[in-house]
């Protein structure tokens, strides 16, 4: 089986444009989420899918100087722009993860793909739409290319191809679906960015972790915001984009 991670990145974001290469000690978010997706046991390829939008090119750039394969693709259909790496990569199983998640802990991917090769499920995740247990920002999804292909051919509505997976888990007659959980609720912290706030926040955690241990754990994050429980109101009022917005 060919594991293959796709990341979905692109600079015209429409709350913080640009902020993939939005820099913390002189290197940007998306070389960090890029070093730390690296760290991950079990796929054999980890590509940047961006789209064909002129304003794209310099994560093009970045990923030719760091020697990362990329494929570039429909800005607004990201179902095909997943469906089309995926076939161009020959991934047999995909790990679907986004840019905005540049403290992605490869851990909790290693443990997701695990228990998906382990079990005899078409999609699982640890971000359903409701209980998440994990910190927004640590988010992964993972299926075979049967499930992505039959979406692909299947979705119809808008916010099914913009989101890519809808389909799938709110489709459980049609899929067989698994979900997998934190020991312990830390749906509460946001570690995405999405805002100027968001990425105040993960500048501080850097800032303080990353010189120290370059490939610090979700568990080290948490630790750290207990400490700095201030730290939690930069970005607490901040509400996560919900499907079909």
């Amino acid at each position: 089986m060919k594991i293959v991670i796709i990341s979905q990145a692109r600079m015209t974001s429409t709350r913080l444009p640009g902020k993939v290469l939005k820099s913390v000690l002189n290197k940007t978010l998306l070389e960090y989420h890029i070093e730390r997706l690296q760290q991950v046991t079990f796929p054999n390829k980890l590509v940047i899918a961006c789209t064909i939008n002129d304003a794209d090119q310099p994560i093009v750039d970045l990923c030719e100087k760091l020697s990362v394969k990329y494929f570039r693709g429909s800005e607004d259909n990201v179902l095909e722009r997943y469906y089309l790496a995926s076939q161009k990569y020959n991934a047999d199983i995909i790990i679907r993860v986004t840019s905005d998640c540049p403290l992605i802990d490869s851990e909790i991917i290693d443990k997701l793909i695990y228990k998906f090769i382990n079990s005899k499920c078409d999609y699982m995740s640890n971000c359903p739409e409701t209980d998440s247990t994990f910190p927004r920002g640590m988010d992964a999804e993972i299926f075979s290319f049967e499930a992505l292909e039959k979406t692909f051919k299947d979705a119809q509505e808008i916010p099914e191809k913009e989101h890519v997976t809808p389909y799938i888990y709110r489709n459980p007659d049609k899929f067989k679906i698994q979900y997998f959980n934190n020991p312990t609720d830390e749906s509460k912290y946001r570690l995405t960015v999405d805002t100027i706030e968001d990425y105040q926040l993960i500048k501080n955690i850097i800032e303080h972790l990353y010189p120290k241990n370059r490939f610090f754990k979700m568990n080290d994050i948490l630790e750290l915001l207990q400490h700095n429980k201030d730290w939690l109101k930069i970005n607490d009022h901040i509400q996560q984009k919900k499907y079909g917005e």
